[in-house]
């Protein structure tokens, strides 16, 4: 059985009915995302493509990409999964508050910390813990993300901005939209990357063998850009300290950059080698676990107020495993 979310509705695959679609010729040529939608009247184009994403579609057998071009007699069968109604409830979870006034607030995020509510992650988010302290949220990312603008990862640490009413949110979305926030990252590599200071642009999707994961494309997905620089390099080791500056927000877009530039982030799960880090992994002699999640802080976030105009910028400190990692590895150096 598998499980999915598309905004406030949980899906399954232990129920739901199958549809079958034969193409014929006034169909030939169309997206296969646009098809579905058109055909499955109560379903947006963002939904549709959930379903093929989770493997929930297939062309004459095979699973297809979103964008495939029908051809005729093609045979296209979609599994409609039965929604059930989600919401996020409050709850009492400590958070680090770094600014909050009446329009938002903004917090170091704990590593282990989802965002907000997904499969799996039903309790415990951020979301979570957000309307217990605020009470109330802006409205406009739904029932799931109320006051949510952008995301970290769930290993991911640091700044973080919400909203609390809808005017604030749409706010800080043009805002992040346009690329008008500036957002500093600070992580921990294995290897160092080539060169130790640049750019990394290009085009970012779904792998296309490993749908869980993001990868650096040729011919499709979303363009993205990250500045970086080296700040310091462990050659005992072959560990980097890294400052990116992030130009676009894409899905795991630093992770996927360092790797493609061959520096993955320390303890990267994804897109590293996963390994947990002692002491003597990092120059010391101990057995001692040091830090087992990706290296990555999300270091300072910089924004307009949406209601005084006045540029803000944040700045949330290392978290004690990053902090440990380097205390080790300088002291080895």
């Amino acid at each position: 059985m598998k499980e999915g979310i598309f905004f406030s509705m949980r899906y399954n695959t232990a129920e739901g009915e199958t549809h079958e679609f034969q193409i014929e010729n006034e169909s030939v040529g169309m997206r296969l995302d646009v098809f579905l939608a058109e055909r499955m009247e109560d379903s947006s184009r963002s939904f549709i493509r959930h379903l093929i994403d989770d493997e929930l579609v297939r062309v004459d057998g095979n699973l297809p990409k979103a964008g495939l071009k029908l051809k005729a007699g093609m045979l296209v069968e979609l599994f409609m999964p039965e929604l059930v109604e989600m919401s996020a409830e409050p709850e009492n979870i400590p958070l680090e508050i770094l600014y909050e006034d009446n329009d938002l607030i903004v917090i170091n995020k704990a590593a282990g910390m989802v965002v907000h509510p997904s499969p799996g992650h039903e309790s415990g988010t951020l979301v979570n813990a957000l309307l217990y302290h605020c009470g109330d949220l802006s409205g406009v990312g739904g029932v799931l993300r109320p006051g949510i603008v952008h995301r970290l990862d769930r290993d991911t640490t640091g700044c973080l901005v919400a909203a609390k009413n809808d005017q604030a949110h749409r706010a800080l979305c043009d805002q992040f939209a346009a690329r008008t926030t500036q957002k500093t990252y600070v992580a921990l590599t294995k290897g160092f990357p080539v060169p130790l200071f640049g750019q990394v642009e290009g085009l970012i999707g779904r792998h296309p063998v490993h749908r869980q994961k993001q990868a650096m494309l040729k011919d499709y997905g979303r363009y993205s850009l990250t500045l970086y620089k080296t700040l310091d390099t462990f050659e005992n080791v072959k560990v980097a300290l890294v400052e990116c500056d992030l130009k676009t927000g894409r899905t795991h877009q630093i992770r996927v950059h360092m790797k493609h530039i061959h520096a993955p982030l320390l303890c990267d799960e994804e897109y590293g080698d996963g390994k947990k880090m002692m002491e003597k992994d990092l120059g010391g002699s101990s057995d001692r676990v040091v830090i087992q999640r990706q290296a990555l802080h999300a270091k300072s976030l910089r924004f307009t107020h949406p209601q005084t105009g006045e540029r803000l910028q944040f700045i949330a400190q290392l978290p004690t495993d990053m902090e440990d990692a380097l205390e080790v590895l300088r002291q080895t150096k």
